[in-house]
């Protein structure tokens, strides 16, 4: 056991913030905690940390007991620089190492037959031993590995930590969390900040750490891949699930299901024995039955009425009008941002067709263009050259990250209203109450909202608009866990078409038939979601690996007759000529195909149907793109395979 809470409540005033919280986190323990804003979750975390007191309760620590908090910019020293501050952590070891080099000069000019000496050499073994178990000598290499890691590869070990962004200053402060291993580790939105590459190492880190993690976060795909329990602080309460963020889901619509069924049952039973008491008490010959039945009405241990279910959004977007097949083409576009020398090219020939349906997400890395390509498409920006053209019938609408398109000097309700002036004002509020903005947060200007708000009122707008294409950046950005699943949900429904950009990996998991990856050098398109993504990135590393391997290995004319070659090499060679294989035969039957569908195009009837025509040729075209990287890789593999 690392540390216990037992029945401890807290209170702000008169103000109840927790009750009777129990909590126990043990060894290698990963536990995600989630609640709604001013649940009680950094109340809670302060408490376990120790820089807040509590009314009543108790919490107690193991043996060794040790912790790492991270908090925005924590435990920076500001006017140091990346390598001293990495190097602060191993300040014991750093000295241990000193002393080391110091008594062995000084054991250089004493006699070894020397009382004196045998206690140098003695205490000089200590250090020995002491540098060996934090295991000393590789105190560069674990800092090199974790900065790395974080995306720190780029920065100059001499970079001063006040010169860095706040969100850089807080991915420090993670780095140096991990390199000082606490036996539990509390991270609060760790994910913030962070790209898809960067996440992706901190989690495949996180799964093999020694201690025990206590995870705040809003990134369900983290805490996804992560926690093997989850602790929801709700009505002041705790309630513990095991399993990751997806299982707990459903395990607390089960918890409240069997709550309800037995307070129901309760409340029913209840009902009689009043009943029963209420018709029989005055009658002298029932009165003893119902007197016995008072008393255990007095007796009986209520159970508590199960929380009510929190108000949800309710998203639903549809449209009446049915565009043509052909959504979008983009041809050869150019784009760059900014004016005169701070001008920056972000694309050079991109290229990308969108079919009717399709629910396309782009991806990279900040600052590659995507948001830009958004707006540039819908002509809200120039492009330097290119063709951008929508099919027939195409209408967008479009979800702002940065909320350009609000009025903030409006109402709530006006910011609708002035757009839609022929609709009722109930039919306003209504749709405004279905994204949880009632009463008198309808008259509040839109300045005045959160973000989250400010993104339910602009789910509101689209719901009115009815577009047959969303464009969306960044939707699920300040919203609340609850407001993300019913997103997943309108989004998976939606039958229209998708072009989306967001660096919520739940979210693309759900919701995308197709990712593209946008790169410095263009694209790569992935035919499914984000899972697939994923296994694409992983397939083509593994290949990257065996062709690393077979051209580093020495193959001299006895390893070409098969003969002195490792097991590894013998594996990789065979693997890969089996690879040769199967592409040989799918060039063939890819070649195939291609001359059937030619057959087709040259034929009348074909030539009549031009809409059956254009779905021809862009398989051709697609077919073609295909046989080229068969060839490719078929290539590539000939030139390693020995003859």
């Amino acid at each position: 056991m690392l540390i216990s809470l037992n029945d401890i409540s807290k209170y702000y005033g008169a103000t109840l913030i927790l009750e009777n919280i129990n909590l126990v986190i043990e060894d290698n323990d990963r536990i995600g905690l989630i609640g709604i804003n001013g649940a009680g979750k950094s109340t809670l975390l302060n408490i376990i940390e120790g820089s807040l007191d509590f009314e009543s309760g108790t919490k107690n620590l193991g043996s060794n007991f040790s912790m790492g908090f991270l908090k925005q910019n924590s435990g920076l020293n500001s006017s140091s620089t990346i390598e001293k501050e990495m190097q602060s952590v191993f300040n014991d070891v750093n000295k241990a190492m000193e002393s080391m080099n110091r008594l062995f000069a000084d054991m250089s000019k004493i006699p070894q037959n020397t009382s004196e000496y045998t206690d140098a050499l003695s205490r000089y073994n200590e250090l020995q031993a002491f540098v060996d178990a934090k295991d000393g000598y590789n105190i560069n290499v674990k800092i090199n590995k974790i900065l790395t890691g974080m995306g720190f590869s780029d920065k100059p070990s001499d970079t001063v930590i006040s010169t860095l962004s706040g969100g850089e200053k807080t991915r420090l402060a993670l780095c140096k969390l991990l390199l000082e291993e606490p036996k539990l580790l509390i991270l609060d939105e760790p994910t913030n900040h962070l790209d898809f590459k960067t996440l992706t190492w901190l989690e495949d880190y996180l799964k093999t750490y020694k201690g025990a993690l206590l995870i705040v976060s809003h990134d369900r795909f983290f805490l996804d891949n992560l926690v093997t329990s989850m602790c929801e602080i709700e009505d002041h309460k705790m309630y513990r699930y095991p399993g990751n963020y997806t299982q707990y889901l459903t395990l607390k619509d089960e918890r409240i299901a069997r709550m309800q069924k037995v307070y129901d049952s309760q409340q029913s039973e209840i009902k009689k024995l009043e009943d029963y008491v209420d018709k029989n008490l005055t009658r002298a010959s029932t009165s003893n039955m119902a007197k016995s039945r008072r008393k255990t009405l007095e007796k009986m241990e209520l159970v508590e009425k199960p929380p009510a279910p929190a108000k949800k959004a309710k998203l639903r977007f549809d449209y009446k009008i049915e565009p043509v097949k052909d959504i979008l083409h983009v041809n050869d576009l150019c784009l760059s941002v900014g004016s005169e020398n701070d001008r920056r090219k972000l694309m050079q020939h991109f290229e990308l067709d969108v079919m009717r349906g399709e629910k396309v997400a782009l991806i990279g890395e900040n600052g590659v263009g995507k948001s830009s390509f958004l707006k540039a498409i819908q002509d809200i920006i120039p492009i330097d050259s290119g063709n951008i053209k929508w099919g027939k019938n195409v209408k967008i609408s479009y979800f702002d990250q940065e909320n350009g398109d609000l009025n903030f000097e409006k109402t709530a309700l006006n910011e609708i209203w002035d757009r839609y002036p022929s609709v009722y004002e109930t039919e306003i509020r209504n749709i405004l109450g279905s994204v949880l903005i009632t009463g008198e947060e309808c008259y509040k200007p839109v300045s005045k909202l959160s973000g989250g708000e400010r993104a339910k009122l602009k789910f509101a707008l689209i719901m009115m608009e009815k577009g047959n294409v969303l464009i969306l950046d960044e939707p699920t950005n300040h919203l609340d866990l609850n407001t993300k699943e019913v997103l997943d949900k309108a989004l998976n429904e939606f039958t229209g078409t998708i072009i989306m950009v967001s660096h919520d990996r739940y979210l693309l998991s759900k919701v995308p038939t197709k990712i593209v990856e946008i790169t410095s050098d263009g694209k790569t398109e992935y035919k499914g979601n984000y899972y697939y993504y994923l296994e694409q990135q992983k397939n083509q590393e593994t290949k990257k690996e065996q062709t690393e391997t077979i051209k580093n290995a020495k193959i001299d004319s006895a390893a070409k007759t098969g003969y002195n070659k490792s097991r590894e090499q013998r594996s990789l060679l065979a693997a890969l000529r089996r690879e040769k294989t199967q592409l040989e035969t799918t060039i063939e039957e890819t070649e195939n195909l291609i001359s059937r569908l030619e057959e087709d195009i040259a034929s009348p009837e074909l030539a009549a149907d031009y809409e059956k025509l254009n779905e021809v040729c862009l398989k051709v075209e697609n077919l073609r793109t295909l046989l080229d990287k068969h060839y490719e890789r078929w290539t590539e593999i000939s030139d390693l395979i020995p003859e």
